[in-house]
């Protein structure tokens, strides 16, 4: 089942400029896993090294933060939409 992926333009660096993916599976872990293997270099910026979310990325799926549901459990479905948002720190 297809889902849009979107990125910040920062990380859309590391998956070739690509800003929107298409991407499947049945949770928000396999369509994560799946992004990480088609973009090796953006993989290490969405996961941890146990496969696990990252505390200052957060993903929303279709407007809701998945921390307030089951994380990379959290099953999608058909037309589901992915944002991810990425902590900056500035000064």
């Amino acid at each position: 089942m297809a889902v849009t992926f979107s990125l910040p333009t920062v990380l859309a660096k590391l998956a070739d400029g690509q800003s929107t993916i298409q991407a499947s599976g049945s949770t928000l872990g396999d369509v994560v896993a799946q992004i990480a293997d088609r973009f090796p270099r953006l993989a290490p910026r969405l996961r941890d090294t146990t496969g696990g979310p990252y505390p200052f990325v957060t993903f929303y799926l279709n407007d809701e933060d998945i921390r307030f549901r089951n994380g990379f459990a959290t099953p999608v479905t058909e037309g589901d939409e992915i944002t991810v948002v990425a902590a900056i720190a500035g000064g």
